[in-house]
């Protein structure tokens, strides 16, 4: 009775005016207070109390030794090549099933990227497929400068594997924990498996700065190095002195206030986009053959966004229920296109989970959903019913 009541209260519903968005910031109020304390110190460019404290607060936070607030989770990952002396000639091996952002910084230091295929269990890198990549480059004799490991929409991939398979091989990790703030494997934050972690806040994630990115490391030489960097490489001097190239990649010390204040509300975040990736899985159970983005055993994912698969056989592909959920004022997705079939990629060297690509597997049936911490219910249902007619 209870399930044909909330049936029918959906088929009731209203076709919202407001565009339903697949993530957007979610502010608490606290922000504002932050920001004119900011204000009030006159601390408006970059650098000041804010910046330092976040820093501080991040590396706390993530269990490591120092961190780095920077202008975008892209710059970071830059940096972090440049701390493991990746360059021109060097191999970088990237997860595939990311966004560019985590393999872009790689061709920035002209290194070459390979591509590194995802597993069922996770939808993150694959330990099989790193195996496969790794043996391959013994035998050429050109192991890899790093690993650059991707945490798909809040998830970590088999950490403990991937970090042994790293360690038999002495590559170091460059953890790319953008999507993945807040979660954690094996009891452990994501962010702190690498040589280097990185945090984005860009506007679409769990917390934001409104633009911004934390570079985390246990090792302190790390951090005072890319700190340097970042700070256009001057020379301490008392002119404009530069030995080497560096970059504007510092955040400003008002960002640095909403960072702030947003992580005193991440697990509230977190416990709410786990909330709604629930009702998702709970609600469209009815649906034949839809699946959903499984949970690793050692994880606990943030469920940035909750991703699922079409059914198969449906006779619906991305397309078909992209199209339809805009016409009904949602924002969905596709799945991050892999890497290796990017134009700008064509040509890279791509290593397969075995004799299957379960990257283009996913990206052939996977959406990403309205997963907003500050969505309504009543906007999550219209999502529901509005998805379920899309493969009806």
């Amino acid at each position: 009775m209870k399930r044909l009541a909330a049936t029918k209260a959906m088929s009731a519903m209203k076709r919202p005016d407001k565009r339903i968005l697949l993530s957007y910031p979610h502010m608490s109020g606290d922000e504002l207070e932050y920001v004119k304390d900011a204000f009030a110190s006159n601390w408006i460019a970059p650098l000041g109390p804010h910046v330092d404290a976040f820093e501080k607060e991040s590396a706390e936070f993530a269990g490591v030794k120092s961190a780095l607030a920077l202008s975008s989770g892209s710059a970071a990952i830059h940096l972090a090549l440049r701390l493991l002396g990746v360059g021109a000639g060097d191999v970088v091996f990237c997860s595939t099933l990311t966004f560019v952002a985590s393999v872009a910084p790689a061709v920035y230091q002209n290194a070459t990227p390979v591509f590194i295929d995802s597993d069922e269990e996770t939808w993150n890198m694959s330990p099989r497929a790193l195996r496969s990549a790794f043996e391959c480059a013994e035998r050429k004799g050109k192991l890899p400068k790093c690993v650059i490991v991707a945490e798909l929409y809040g998830q970590p991939p088999r950490l403990d594997e991937i970090s042994a398979l790293c360690e038999e091989y002495s590559v170091p990790i460059l953890e790319d924990a953008a999507e993945a703030l807040g979660a954690e494997y094996d009891g452990k934050k994501c962010g702190s498996f690498g040589s280097v972690g990185v945090y984005s806040y860009n506007g679409n994630k769990i917390i934001t700065t409104s633009g911004g990115g934390m570079l985390l490391s246990d090792n302190e030489e790390y951090v005072e190095k890319a700190r340097f960097l970042a700070t256009q490489a001057r020379e301490r001097a008392p002119w404009y002195e530069h030995r080497e190239i560096g970059y504007n990649y510092r955040m400003s010390n008002l960002l640095a206030a909403v960072g702030r204040a947003q992580m005193l509300h991440l697990d509230e975040r977190v416990s709410r986009r786990r909330e709604i990736f629930a009702k998702y899985r709970r609600e469209l159970t009815d649906v034949p053959g839809i699946s959903f983005m499984p949970e690793y055993k050692k994880c606990r994912a943030t469920r940035w966004l909750t991703a699922a698969l079409i059914p198969p056989g449906s006779g619906r592909d991305f397309t078909d229920v992209l199209g339809y959920m805009d016409s009904q004022n949602v924002e969905c997705r596709p799945l991050w296109k892999p890497m290796h079939l990017q134009p700008c990629f064509a040509g890279a060297e791509y290593f397969a989970n075995g004799e299957r690509s379960v990257s283009e597997e996913l990206f052939a049936r996977g959406i990403c959903l309205p997963s907003a911490s500050a969505m309504t219910d009543e906007e999550q249902e219209w999502v529901i019913k509005s998805l379920k007619e899309s493969l009806s």
